[in-house]
């Protein structure tokens, strides 16, 4: 049996497949565009492993994908490509509603047809994992209840947006088609090989250059925080035990404000790494200029995923983040690769103002 894992090369892909192969055999087909955020470093572990296939290509190929899947006959199909910076998709939206919204729909189409092929215990077991954000549902107050899955979908950024319309043409595509499909819906994600254009990776590799630390507004804006594995786990569990058309929601229980996140940080890297002028890291923090249509509070309830298929959190935040940021200091080679002229360039016009 094989999986083939979409996005599988960028930051929760990659931990995905890196975690899927640690716990079990079955073989991953690997299909990445391999844009900005999607580095195949983070799969160096795999060179080698028979169990892993990385094939540089586009979820919209429609010559390419039924190709990838008549070849290697995969049992499910977990997608995890996606463009999936707010911040891109204001200036840039274009691409998000080419990968989000056109590409999951070639893919959808080509999974359809591949599926509809299939006879007997193939055809029965054969899964499409979507996986998708909490940012669809919109912006909570703060005396507002969670989001459940229940909760009506209200996107307020083009990235929002075009997550919403792909989690409506799997739930389409399940309805209308009969294709077995599942998605799952994750608050803010963080742990190893995020790409620093994320808040903590951000703020890592700005301490440690001894860079201003941006916060947008007053830094009040509440996330819920969920470590990377445990996502990971959470998407294993749905693919092996999820109802066929259900929505399952992953979250860390763990809400807090941006401002608050990266004082966290500044007071551990206070301890592992001092400054050499004696200065804290709290001193490096700035407040720029909002951006537009700032979500105030996401919150996620993931009682579902408890009730059904006892699935919990294993990291607290206070865990999570001292792991995240050991995993960074340990592997600053990697960021210096990542962070390139083209990097710089979009950090400079993004909190430069």
């Amino acid at each position: 049996m094989t999986i083939l894992v979409t996005g599988g090369a960028g930051f929760i892909g990659s931990n995905f497949v890196l975690d899927w192969l640690a716990e079990r055999d079955e073989p991953v087909v690997n299909l990445d565009k391999l844009t900005y955020a999607g580095n195949p470093r983070n799969l160096g572990s795999l060179e080698r492993d028979s169990r892993h296939v990385l094939v540089v290509g586009d979820i919209g190929d429609t010559r390419l994908v039924p190709i990838l899947l008549e070849r290697h006959r995969p049992r499910a199909i977990v997608n995890l490509a996606a463009e999936s910076h707010v911040d891109r998709s204001i200036h840039g939206p274009d691409h998000f509603v080419q990968t989000n919204i056109i590409g999951t729909y070639h893919l959808l189409q080509s999974a359809c047809a591949y599926w509809s092929a299939l006879s007997g215990t193939e055809r029965d077991r054969f899964r499409f994992l979507h996986v998708s954000t909490d940012e669809v549902y919109g912006s909570l107050d703060p005396d507002d209840v969670a989001f459940s899955e229940n909760h009506p979908y209200a996107p307020n950024s083009p990235y929002a947006a075009s997550k919403a319309a792909s989690d409506h043409l799997v739930r389409a595509w399940g309805h209308t088609y009969g294709l077995p499909v599942l998605t799952t819906n994750c608050s803010n994600n963080y742990g190893p090989f995020q790409f620093p254009e994320k808040l903590i990776p951000l703020c890592i590799h700005n301490a440690l250059a001894g860079k201003p630390l941006p916060i947008y507004g007053d830094g009040r804006q509440i996330r819920d925080w969920l470590y990377v594995k445990d996502h990971c786990n959470a998407i294993r569990l749905v693919l092996e035990s999820g109802q066929v058309g259900e929505t399952y929601n992953v979250g860390g229980n763990s809400e807090h404000a941006n401002l608050e996140v990266v004082r966290t940080l500044c007071r551990l890297l206070n301890d592992m790494m001092p400054r050499a002028n004696g200065a804290t890291y709290q001193e490096l923090i700035a407040f720029v200029s909002d951006r537009p249509g700032h979500d105030r509070r996401y919150a996620i309830d993931s009682g579902k995923l408890r009730r059904e298929l006892d699935w919990r959190p294993m990291e607290t935040f206070d865990s999570g983040i001292g792991k995240t940021l050991e995993w960074y200091l340990a592997n600053q080679d990697w960021v210096a690769e990542v962070t390139s002229g083209a990097y710089r360039d979009w950090v400079k016009t993004q909190y430069g103002r």
